[in-house]
């Protein structure tokens, strides 16, 4: 659910970007604005002097794309320990998804909470997770595709994670666990309890 917020716009002249903060508010629903005509649309995803007047300056150096071809699979949750920590930027290409973020930083005042949002292809939403976050998502279609752009290349050493449905958490999944289509690998994540954050909060 979303804080109530007014949203800060980027100047930019083809379309208007706005950023919604979540309960967690350094991670961000980003809608960019459409353009619509009789032939469809046009938007304007990102670009670097939009991002960077909401505040997100990351210099994204990989994309990736995945598909899920059954409702109710789930991927995360995901992210790289440092010295190759990445933050993320997330939309649909098909379908529906219900994204998820955890602050794992220690010394946050929101260590161990987490936040979600359901963001579409029709829609155009996208969602910003900052270094420091564990990520996943459920999808809620079938045959959904999710892009998403990352500011650190992908490490196989630093690859980490949790467990998607740790009750210590306590994430409200749209899927109960034993109907969630989830690799092995995820099955076998360490849970919240038995984990250590290589992450700290960094004040600037």
């Amino acid at each position: 659910m979303a804080a109530l917020f007014i949203p800060k716009q980027s100047p930019s002249f083809m379309s208007k970007l706005t950023a919604v903060p979540l309960e967690l508010p350094d991670v961000l629903v980003i809608a960019p604005g459409r353009i619509a005509d009789h032939r469809g649309y046009f938007v304007e995803i990102y670009s670097v002097a939009g991002f960077a007047d909401l505040g997100i300056h990351c210099a994204f150096v990989q994309h990736n794309q995945a598909l899920s071809i059954s409702p109710g699979t789930v991927r995360g949750l995901h992210f790289q320990n440092p010295p190759m920590s990445q933050a993320k930027l997330v939309r649909v290409l098909r379908g529906r998804i219900f994204d998820v973020a955890v602050d794992i930083r220690r010394g946050s005042a929101t260590y161990g909470r987490w936040c979600a949002a359901t963001i579409s292809a029709e829609g155009g939403e996208q969602i910003f997770v900052p270094r420091g976050f564990g990520h996943g998502y459920c999808t809620l279609e079938p045959n959904s595709e999710v892009a998403y752009q990352v500011d650190n290349y992908y490490a196989p050493e630093c690859d980490a994670g949790i467990l998607w449905n740790d009750p210590t958490l306590g994430i409200g999944w749209p899927i109960a666990a034993g109907q969630a289509v989830v690799s092995e690998k995820d099955r076998r994540l360490p849970p919240f309890a038995s984990f250590t954050s290589p992450f700290h909060v960094t004040f600037a």
